[in-house]
């Protein structure tokens, strides 16, 4: 591992109770305003900003952002791609990952270890698009060995990574 790929790689955060207390109702509720935040684990307003900045920057907090229900959109049918390479050069991963975050209607990429090199959730309109994506932006894709196709039923969120109540 390159020193760069090493600064990606974030530092164990020591994280107290009041810490995790946010974590827990920004989970929940991530349009929380500070003084709600605040109200609810039971600190100061000043406190409560002074450690969102602190998570923030520490990368605990990685972002906010919306979660949007691709049927909302047209896009009723979602699948995950397992994808094969023929070579594991590192310009060939990189040259494959670059072109990976241009294909639309993925929505979240996995880089993974084991007989499959990459995952692939997509969200498309119909089975017609989803087979366009996969022969349009996948198998053309000289580095690529091997694709398959797995339609998903439902997408049903886990335990998440803090204790729940």
């Amino acid at each position: 591992m390159d020193a760069h790929s090493a600064s990606k790689i974030p530092r164990a955060t020591r994280l107290d109770a009041v810490d995790l207390a946010m974590l827990t109702e920004l989970d929940a509720n991530g349009r929380l305003t500070n003084a709600a935040l605040a109200e609810r684990v039971g600190v100061a307003e000043s406190t409560c900003s002074q450690r969102l900045r602190a998570l923030r920057e520490s990368g605990v907090i990685r972002r906010f952002r919306a979660e949007i229900d691709p049927t909302s959109l047209g896009l009723g049918l979602e699948a995950v791609i397992t994808v094969r390479l023929a070579s594991h050069s590192r310009d060939q991963v990189q040259a494959f990952q670059s072109r990976l975050r241009d294909i639309p209607n993925v929505v979240r990429i996995f880089h993974v270890a084991g007989a499959d090199d990459y995952l692939l959730h997509v969200a498309v309109e119909s089975a017609a698009a989803l087979r366009d994506l996969v022969l349009e932006h996948l198998q053309v894709h000289p580095g690529v060995r091997h694709t398959e196709t797995q339609l998903v039923f439902e997408v049903i969120d886990g335990a998440g990574l803090l204790p729940r109540a």
